[in-house]
């Protein structure tokens, strides 16, 4: 997600500023010129900020059911270098950005994809060793990631069930 940010925060620039150096182009004219139409974001700049790292170890513990510790970076670790957990927190407007691009790379990475129904956008991508989960809302853009649990491996719906508890339990 991270390696998604900065190349398309590039291309906007470039496409703001203009390749040749040259003056930029004129604003469109007319009503509305210049909103943020596309994204339906606020016009008062809600939505550019990232959230910060919504989970502490003994959160993430209690919610995959084993104990994790805390790795930096809103990632956690079984301690033993196997099972892992990472969140990777956006701005709404990064999140809807590259939602798309996301949810069809996790139709080619996993066995199945679910989308998310309520406030904003989402889905939930499982595979039997691992799984991925996107929700995009009011509070900002959250990428979870699952692999390497021995335990919700060996259950038939074990990835499903704790990202939805994970899910849950993200700001909106």
């Amino acid at each position: 997600m991270r390696r998604l940010i900065l190349p398309v925060v590039l291309v906007a620039a470039l496409a703001l500023t203009g390749c040749d150096g040259g003056e930029p182009a004129p604003p469109a004219a007319g009503p509305g010129a210049g909103a943020e139409t596309d994204l339906d974001l606020p016009a008062d700049g809600a939505g550019t900020e990232t959230p910060a790292c919504p989970f502490t170890a003994a959160q993430v513990s209690e919610l995959v059911g084993q104990s994790m510790v805390d790795d930096g970076n809103c990632s956690f670790g079984d301690g033993t270098g196997v099972a892992a957990l990472s969140v990777t927190t956006a701005s709404r407007l990064a999140g809807e950005t590259t939602y798309d691009y996301q949810h069809q790379q996790a139709e080619q990475t996993y066995q199945t994809v679910t989308d998310l129904d309520g406030d904003g956008k989402g889905y939930l991508a499982v595979k039997d060793i691992g799984a991925e989960a996107v929700l995009v809302g009011g509070a900002g853009s959250f990428t979870v990631t699952l692999s390497g649990f021995e335990r919700l491996g060996a259950q038939p719906d074990g990835y499903e069930q704790a990202l939805r508890r994970l899910l849950d339990a993200l700001p909106r």
